[in-house]
């Protein structure tokens, strides 16, 4: 197959191990392995003492028991342990979309989620619109009835979502569940960011809500652990599972052991480092409100329900991408202009989640006074 460049990932490709101040991640604050080991006296001996052989490419049984104990209704064997979110999505969309079907997906989103209809032999895909009001970001479920066709097959949603922070309402995702339900549409739903409320709803996940729905989860983002590469996908769609679990025959074959064993020692702790996370995520919001305040006539900001990032709005005659490239290269401050998600707009992606955004927001500040936008 042929498929077109990542752009973010080209985009982080040139910074993200080079800018000193990463403004725009999109993870949460990571930490040491002897730190997670510290969590359970005596796993580090067991660590140390594991054998480095293959893995079961389904996922370590207890660790599917442990992700299935995340969710309402499921089970181990509802539960496919991916590399990551990629994995996950990048294989479903191969081997769900066929020449002739047409998906719809909540836009801007991660590429990967539509990149793969591209490269179908006559497949579309169409673009449901978060709307822009001002204050914050906005979805429009009678424009998600329209785009309908008879030959969707699938509606792919990122909630909490990147790089907006918007986030569907439990109510909401009931409403997407029906629509799916009526239509026999599969939600495909990329979760992972899902824990990070920050208006007091815990949301349910996609899979809990309709048995159309596909849940995508990972270490990487609300827990930080992305050097684990460890992410699942859980659906009661047991057909579907299979389908995904030879394509990854194909991928990754299985996940890396000292990953999936320290994995469930996060997830036994997931309450806890999803509040640490959380905690810091709410401290650099505070920061960073108070900082757009100051420049009310250079920078509109967008609120975020969830999640460690939002998607705000540059005010100053400029190009974004001219800006953010401004930022990184006179002061070493990385920001995520729109275009990298082909979206129009003078928006640019700032990220809350890592404990050095009050040093990056400050060398942000310098960038602006030296360079003379204020």
């Amino acid at each position: 197959m042929k498929i077109n460049d990542f752009k973010l990932e080209v985009y982080f490709g040139q910074y993200e191990f080079t800018a000193p101040y990463l403004l725009t991640q999109s993870d949460c604050e990571s930490m040491e392995i002897k730190e997670l080991l510290a969590m359970e006296p005596g796993s580090e001996k067991e660590f140390l003492n594991m054998r480095l052989g293959y893995t079961e490419t389904w996922g370590d049984p207890e660790l599917r028991a442990i992700i299935a104990g995340l969710y309402e209704n499921m089970v181990a064997e509802d539960v496919m342990v991916m590399h990551g979110a990629q994995e996950g999505i990048f294989g479903f969309m191969n081997v769900m979309l066929d020449e002739g079907d047409h998906m719809i997906v909540m836009y801007p989103n991660y590429q990967s989620a539509y990149e793969v209809a591209n490269s179908v032999p006559n497949c579309e895909f169409s673009k449901w619109y978060l709307k822009d009001d001002g204050e914050k970001w906005n979805l429009d479920f009678d424009e998600l009835e329209a785009l309908i066709r008879p030959n969707t097959k699938i509606i792919a949603i990122n909630t909490p979502n990147n790089p907006t922070g918007y986030t569907f309402t439990n109510e909401e995702l009931k409403s997407l569940g029906e629509i799916a339900e009526k239509h026999d549409i599969y939600i495909f739903s990329d979760e992972v960011y899902k824990g990070l409320e920050m208006d007091g709803e815990n949301r349910r996940w996609m899979a809990d809500v309709s048995d159309k729905g596909i849940s995508v989860g990972v270490m990487s983002k609300a827990y930080g652990l992305a050097g684990l590469r460890v992410g699942w996908m859980v659906s009661k769609d047991h057909d579907v599972l299979q389908k995904n679990v030879r394509f990854k025959h194909y991928m990754s074959i299985c996940d890396a052991g000292p990953s999936e064993f320290l994995t469930k020692i996060a997830l036994r702790h997931s309450d806890e480092l999803l509040k640490r996370n959380l905690e810091i995520i709410e401290k650099n919001i505070t920061l960073a409100n108070e900082f757009f305040d100051k420049y009310p006539k250079i920078f509109s900001r967008r609120s975020a329900l969830a999640g460690p990032i939002a998607f705000h709005k540059l005010l100053l005659d400029m190009p974004v991408d001219k800006f953010c490239d401004e930022a990184v290269t006179k002061k070493g401050v990385l920001l995520l202009p729109a275009s990298i998600y082909d979206f129009e707009g003078n928006y640019f992606r700032m990220g809350y989640g890592r404990a050095n955004v009050p040093e990056s927001l400050a060398k942000f500040e310098e960038f602006l006074i030296e360079n003379g936008y204020v």
